[in-house]
Order: structure tokens, then sequence, then C-alpha cells
């Protein structure tokens, strides 16, 4: 093989270069669509793609990375909105090809001796193993002896010709991929090869052959001879992969936007598989799964980049590069120094040695496990690379989320475990599960509410679906660069690797041990993804480090400190200080009140006082809505009022110091009584046995006459405090006396009543006359200033529309995200949920569920415009949120932005809110502009 030349730039860089920072739209009266590596840089991915820009950057870093030129992600574009590529482009491509070919010294798919290139996709951001790639673009039935002549190998030229009919029959002519796989393994079984190394050059022929009649057989024409033809059908099928099922379901998993499009990357081909003294491997930085750092990746020996990361071969650690190669291993050592220290972050790298060259194809800022994402942040920060500010950038609340996921049982349930194989520990965590062996039944079961293990021999694109439903994934094969590993690693799921001892039988759904057991689909497997140990049954689980941490049982400063307890708490300490939202708990009784306060609620956001009446309260509910007296009502009252009081000490005591906003009750009249057909089928039973019980008559007269179509819209909220007279007085009572009681005994309870489902400022004004009588009442009994203040939940659209006037008589408003989302929507999120929800994620109409992230452009318009007119009829209102979008990392940025004072979420969502809320502080000054 000739070597290669080194990299020039062509005449009109440097006009290029100009050009390409200012992403123009028109280069001699017509858009530029193809770009040199030399033209760009890693800060255009919006132009050329994560990839090609990164490829530009190492050209301009002056690494070794074979020539090549990227098509932008505006041809794509164009492309996939016209179903044609932009009439300029074809011109464009031919004029780099060229000057490709020139810098060369060959032509593309030269008869003698061919110029390759590979044709690999490349969007802005990283979608691993999701889009198309095509190798070994310009072999034919006659470059093929040309290849063979040049390199000396007759081996090589067939083997990268099989590969070729290969990735190009499935990638670009739509066929399926298992035809060529079963043919492969059927050839290999013949021979008695155990790998497709051990075929011969006659083997590789023979091969080709087979699958060239494949092709013919599945499209009813012959494989393309032309280089340039092949090149522009792989090309048009990278940008058809931008709307392929697997991508677009990756999209919405990592909410990626889907008008994006994808750049195209032609490369000069370099050769990992023409010897032992080549090969190709992934590298890190740093450890993904831990962020140690160190020498962290796989090689394969006489292999090409797709070997790696599809397992079909197991690699060695990157670390034996040494001895099999120490100048290419030396050399990458200082070209991932280079490039950590140029892009201050952890680097995934894709390279090929061939013949002894070392050459770089690919960089990327790397995926991570989230404990390696704490750790490289804080490492960072020690090394001088970033500072805090950076580092909270670096970190997000999903990540910290699954730090909090509870881990084996190191000392108890793992002792009596039955490990039955070990293999690479990928991507951290504890999962189990029922095993599982395709993604189909791995969808189907987890729909049924089983927690499922995908186990396969490697995963390939066609899984994520599987993987997405699994808690955890096991292959037999692969390494930590595998598509099973990364894509993990990316989703937060739980991964083993590499289990070489354990043969997985897919046709037979079950997998063998060494010793001879046989674990069959729908047996319970464990695994553990730090270990990447593997046990038969169910291991117990303990509460992670994190969330000991956060408990308090477990202290950063210590000598002994896990290294990631240190790396969170100091990432949350520097969110602590910068944020400017304020983070409250929704809780409604003393224990989730406690655990809030521990995790760092700075109050409660939302106590929801009809939790307080259910269970063995229910029948004073009952007593309440059946009385037909002004007496019997005073006396269902008066039993429920010691209760309530009683609940809101212990809460006040809880909250010591901090706001706690009591929501008077609100629940759908129908969750305090009995079922209507129930109780007609008791009653009818009773009165046929002549046993009527006055008691049942009387209750099922009422259930008739509250009876409601529609109970979420129905008599709740507000207008169940005004039509029953006397609940809320007594409500606020007993706040108001609890609070008394509670200055009384030294503490300092600050409560917020807020009123729900106001839907007009008059209701509001009704209640809150009542409430201040009552409070002021309170007040002289006990002779004390209470400082109560009287708010509302805006969940209705009409309320916050209203929003000015509402104003004029509340002290604050909390926004109740969940209901809000409903009545915009009109969706019982319930009934939708399992419904239409799932197609309508799988169609793209939602990118996320809006239950989940709050909708910006119509939920939180409202959110937006209610906060801008509350504040504008009374300058010092005070603006939360008590929906548990609260506790969501995209919408807190949003609150933020809208200058709401505070947030509400569950307790074990509070330290991400936390942490969010300092990452949107960090990101925009504090006023949100």
């Amino acid at each position: 093989m000739p070597v290669h030349t080194k990299n020039t730039e062509s005449a009109d860089a440097e006009s290029a270069v100009g050009a390409s920072q200012q992403q123009p739209q028109q280069q001699s009266q017509q858009r530029k669509f193809v770009y040199d590596f030399s033209e760009g840089n890693k800060d255009l991915k919006d132009l050329l793609g994560g990839k090609g820009a990164n490829l530009a950057e190492m050209t301009n870093l002056g690494l070794p990375v074979p020539p090549g030129f990227t098509i932008t992600t505006e041809a794509c574009k164009a492309y996939l909105e016209s179903g044609e590529a932009p009439a300029a482009l074809r011109d464009q491509v031919s004029e780099h090809l060229a000057a490709l070919e020139q810098r060369m010294g060959k032509k593309l798919g030269q008869a003698d001796d061919p110029l390759l290139v590979s044709v690999r996709s490349g969007a802005k951001f990283s979608m691993p193993g999701m889009m198309d790639t095509v190798l070994n673009i310009g072999l034919s039935d006659e470059s093929v002896h040309g290849l063979a002549a040049q390199s000396g190998d007759e081996r090589f030229a067939w083997d990268s010709y099989r590969r070729l009919i290969q990735m190009f029959g499935d990638t670009v002519l739509g066929i399926d991929g298992e035809r060529f796989a079963e043919t492969l393994d059927a050839t290999k079984s013949a021979r008695g090869a155990v790998t497709d190394v051990d075929l011969t050059a006659d083997d590789l022929k023979e091969l080709v052959g087979k699958f060239k009649a494949i092709v013919s057989e599945e499209t009813g024409r012959d494989f393309p001879q032309d280089p340039r033809e092949q090149m522009d059908l792989a090309v048009r099928a990278v940008f058809d992969s931008w709307n392929g099922s697997r991508a677009r379901l990756y999209r919405r998993q990592e909410r990626i936007p889907h008008d994006l499009g994808t750049a195209v990357n032609i490369c000069s081909m370099v050769f990992g598989n023409l010897g032992p003294d080549s090969g190709t491997g992934v590298a890190f930085t740093r450890d993904p799964a831990s962020g140690q750092q160190g020498v962290y990746g796989d090689y394969l020996q006489n292999a090409q980049g797709e070997d790696v990361v599809a397992g079909i071969r197991n690699t060695v650690p990157l670390a034996d590069l040494e001895q099999l190669d120490k100048a290419s291993y030396d050399q990458l050592m200082q070209i991932m120094e280079t490039l950590e220290n140029h892009y201050r972050d952890l680097c995934d790298i894709e390279f090929t040695i061939e013949r002894g060259k070392l050459w770089m194809l690919q960089t990327r800022v790397g995926k991570r496990t989230a404990a390696a994402a704490f750790r490289i942040a804080t490492q960072l920060v020690d090394q001088g690379l970033i500072d805090e500010a950076e580092a909270l950038q670096r970190v997000n609340g999903t990540q910290l989320a699954q730090l909090m996921f509870p881990r084996f049982d190191s000392n108890g349930g793992l002792k009596d475990a039955d490990q039955i194989g070990w293999g690479i520990a990928a991507s951290p965590g504890a999962a189990v599960g029922k095993a599982v062996f395709d993604s189909y039944t791995a969808i189907k079961w987890s729909r049924s509410g089983e927690k499922v293990i995908l186990i396969r021999r490697e995963t390939n694109p066609d899984d994520l679906d599987g993987m997405l439903a699994a808690e955890g994934i096991l292959t037999s094969r692969g390494g930590k660069t595998s598509h099973a590993a990364v894509v993990a690693r990316g989703m937060g799921k739980t991964c083993v690797c590499g289990a070489e001892e354990l043969e997985v039988d897919t046709k037979r759904r079950c997998l063998k041990t060494q010793d001879g057991r046989v674990v069959e689909e729908g047996d319970v497997v464990s695994i553990d993804g730090s270990t990447g140990k593997v046990y038969a049954g169910e291991v117990p689980v303990v509460p992670s480090p994190v969330v000991e941490y956060f408990e308090g049982r477990m202290h950063a400063g210590a000598d002994d400190a896990d290294e990631l307890v240190k790396a969170v708490h100091r990432i949350m300490a520097y969110a602590d200080r910068v944020r400017r939202l304020r983070v409250r708990a929704n809780a409604d009784n003393a224990e989730d009140a406690a655990r809030a306060r521990r995790f760092g609620a700075q109050g409660i956001g939302l106590c929801r006082t009809e939790h307080m009446f259910l269970g063995e309260r229910r029948e004073l509910v009952e007593r309440l809505i059946l009385a037909g007296t002004e007496d019997e009502r005073e006396q269902a009252l008066g039993a429920l009022l010691p209760l309530q009081k009683g609940d809101f000490i212990e809460l006040f005591e809880s909250m010591d110091g901090l706001p706690v906003t009591v929501r008077l009750l609100d629940p759908p009249l129908h969750e305090f009584l009995p079922d209507i057909t129930e109780l007609s089928v008791r009653v009818a039973l009773a009165e046929s046995r002549k046993d009527a019980n006055e008691n049942d008559l009387r209750l099922l007269q009422a259930v008739h006459r509250l009876h409601e179509q529609n109970p979420m819209l129905g008599l709740r909220g507000v207008r169940l405090g005004l039509v029953i007279p006397g609940l809320f007085t007594m409500q606020i009572r007993a706040i108001a006396e609890a609070s008394a009681e509670r200055k009384a005994a030294g503490g300092d309870p600050r409560a917020e009543i807020m009123i729900p489902l106001v839907g007009t400022v008059q209701e509001l004004e009704l209640v809150r006359e009542e409430a201040e009588q009552v409070i002021a009442e309170i007040e002289r009994e006990h002779d004390v200033e209470l400082g109560l203040s009287l708010g509302t939940m805006i969940e209705l659209p009409r309320a916050a529309l209203t929003a000015g006037q509402i104003a004029e008589c509340a002290d604050f408003f909390s926004f109740g995200t969940n209901d809000l989302t409903q009545t915009v929507w009109a969706f019982s999120r319930d009934d939708v949920e399992a419904s239409f929800f799932t197609a309508y994620l799988e169609k793209g109409i939602f990118g996320v569920s809006p239950f989940e992230t709050i909708d910006k452009d119509g939920v939180g318009s409202l959110v937006r415009s209610a906060a801008e007119a509350g504040r504008a009829t009374r300058p010092d209102l005070k603006l939360g949120v008590c929906g548990e979008h609260g506790g969501d990392p995209e919408s807190v940025h949003f609150f933020h932005e809208v200058g709401l004072d505070y947030v509400s979420c569950s307790p074990f969502r509070i330290p991400v809110a936390r942490l969010e809320a300092g990452r949107a502080a960090a990101q925009r000054p504090a006023d949100g502009k």
C-alpha cells in the first residue's frame, strides 16, 4: 500500500476558513454544501455535525487524520424537505473528490490502485450506532485485484470487498443483515473457522460471490460496480438514515430535535485489517464508567473499526497495545493528552493502525456514566482545566437521580448470592429482572409490569427499544466500547458486557453456565454493572452512598468518605451557592417533611390535606357529607378539627422556621364516597333479605345526588369549600391553632394557606374573607400574631388568564402544573398514559410527555403570562410551582427563566432540583434575561 500523503490546505483554504466561521449560506452565488476537513473547526457542529467538526479540529491540530471532506447538515435538510439532493451538491462533491484524488495520487475505484473511502454519518449530537456507515467504497470486481496487488495481501483485499458488499447491502440496499451474517457463519462453520480472521483468501473470494448473489436475489440488480454510484447511493442512505425508526427513537429518548439533519463524512480509507501489524481501537482519556484516570479502551488486531463496536470478536485492553506496537502506543498516549487538554474533557477516540502507522478517525466528548461525570468534573477543576461554574454544567439532574438508585448489598446479600458469570463492568448500577432474549419480549413483558434483563450475544441498533424497556443489559461479547456499553451508559442503564463464560442461545431462549446450568427465559437474574458480576436469582439491594450522604448518614468530609460522595458534595455546594430558585418539598406528613429537610428542602410547597382524610378518618368525611342538619355537620367538623390540628403541629415542628404551604381539601368528591355500583348491590341484597340499613340507604341517596360523570372537573377544591359550609373554616382554624400552639412552645411556624382550583377572583375573595375572620379570632384568643398568608394554586387556564385580577386577593401563586397540563390539553393523565400516549411518542407528536417535562409553548406560556400579570398587580407576589414538574431538570430551567421564586417536588427529587436550579443560575443571569 502506498503511504498516505500529508494533508495540505487547498488554494482557497484561507477564504474557505473565513467563510466557514460565518457559516455562509452562499458562496459564488450558491450555497456551500461541502467542506474539506481543513476548512472547519469544532465549533461548527450545527453545520458539519459532531464528527465532521471534530475531524476538522484534529486536522487543524496537526494530528494524523486521513484526508477527506464533509457534506453539511444543510444538504441533508434540503434533501429531506424535497426528496432530492440540492442541485449544486453533485458538482461540489465532484470538486472535492477530485482534490482528494489529486492529494492521494489515485482515483476513486481506480483499477490498478484504487482510492477507497468511507461514508459515515455525523449529526450534531452523538447518536452511537443509530445511523449508517459504509466502508471500502470504491471496490469492485476489477479494483479488488488492484488492491490485492498494491497491498501485497490478497486475503485483505477480498476481506475488504466482502465487508463492502455486506455493509452496502444492509445499509444502502435495505437487505436484511441476517442474510449476510448467516452466510458468513455457515462459511466459517464449513471451514472450521472460529472467527472471520481464520478464513483464507479463497474462502473470502467465495463469500464475495455468495454475497453478490444475495444482492441480486434481493434487489433484482447486480452489486453496483461504478465507484461514484456506490458513493452517491451511500450518501443518500446516510441522509435517509436520519429518519430511520431507530434514529427517531433514540432522539426521542435523548430529547434531540428531529429537524437538525446529519452531515456526511467522506474520508479516505485506512486499513486495520492488513495483518497482525494493523488493527483498530477505541480509546478514552479516562474511564467512562468510573471517571478514573488511566489507559482505557479496546484494541482489535487485524480488524476494521466496526468490528470493535459490533462486539463480534472480543477485544484486548488498550494497555496491551504497548506490547504489540510500542511506537503507535506512545504516539496515541501523546495524542490523547493533547485532545483532553484541548477539549478540557473526557475524549472518546477511534483510531486505526495501518502497518504500524497511526491514524485518527474520530474524537468527541465521550459519553460517561453518572458517577464518572461527577468525578471527572471535579478532577478537571483540580487540574485547572475548568472552573466550578463549568463543572456545574458538566453534570445534570438526571445523572444525579441515577446515582441515587440502590445497589447490591455487598455485606449481606452478596455473601450468599449465586454468581454464575463475570463480564466487563460497562455501565454501573444494580439491576434485577427476568431473563429475556430478544427486544420484542423485553417490551411485551415490561408493558405487563415485569422487570426484565435483556440478554444477547451482542446488541445492535435494532435492540434499542428492548434496551429502553429493560432494567439492565447483559451480553456475552463486546467490551466497554461495544454498542451495548455505549448506549447503556447514555441511557443510564446497568450493563455487563463480554461475559464470555456464559453461552447465550437466543434460539432456545436460554443461557448456559460453564458448569452446565441453564437459565431459561423468565428465570430471575441479577447483574452488577459496577463489578461485572452476574448472579442467578434476586440479589438484595441497599441504598446508594449518595442517598446515604443526603440522608446525613455519610459525611463528605470524613477521611474514609467515598470519592463519589466527595464529588457530589462539592458540586452540590456550589449549586446551592449560586442558585436563585429555592427548593421546597411536596410532603403531607412529618416523616416525609423530615426526610425532605435532610435532602435540603427549604420548606414545603405543597401539603395535600386530602391525604390526611383517608383510612379510618374517611368515615368522618362521610358523616360530614351526609349531615342533614347544622348540628350533624358541626359534630362531624368538631371530630375532624383536633385530628387536623395534630397533623399540622407535627408538620410545623418538622419544618420549624421554614414555610409550609397547606392546600385546603382538594379531592374529587368520589374519593370519599363508596363506589356507587358496590353500594347499590349492597343495598339491594340487604333489601332482598328485608335487612335494609338506614345509613346505607342515606349514603346511597347522597352518592346518587353527588355522583359526577367527570369528578376531576366537578365538585372539588374551592367549590367544595363553598358548597359544604364550615369545611374550609375547620381546616383554617386547625392551621391557625396549630401555629399558635407551636409559637407558644417556642417554635417558628410559617404557614401559608393555599386555596385550590380557583377560577375567578370572587371565589378567592369569599374564602379569604372567612379565613381572615377565623385567623383574627385565634390571634385574639392566644394573644399572638401568626403572620399567615393566603394564596391560591393556579391550575386552571382561566386562573392563569385572569391572574392580574386574582393577584389583588392573593399573597402568593403556586402553579399546579399537573392539573394545568390536564386542563390545557384536555387530558386525563391516568387515561391517556394508558391509551394513546405511547403512540403519540412513537409518532413524534410528543418528544417527551408533557406531564414529565413542562409544555413550554402551551402550559409554559400560561405560567409566564400569569407570573407577569400577577406581579404587575402585586410586585411582591410570591411565585412557586408545586406540580411534579418542579423536580424535572428541564422544567426547572424554565421556571428559573420566567422568574419564579421556588419549585416544589417530591422529597427524593429535591437534590435534583437543587442541582438544576444552580445550573440554571450559572447559565444565565438571575433575572432570567
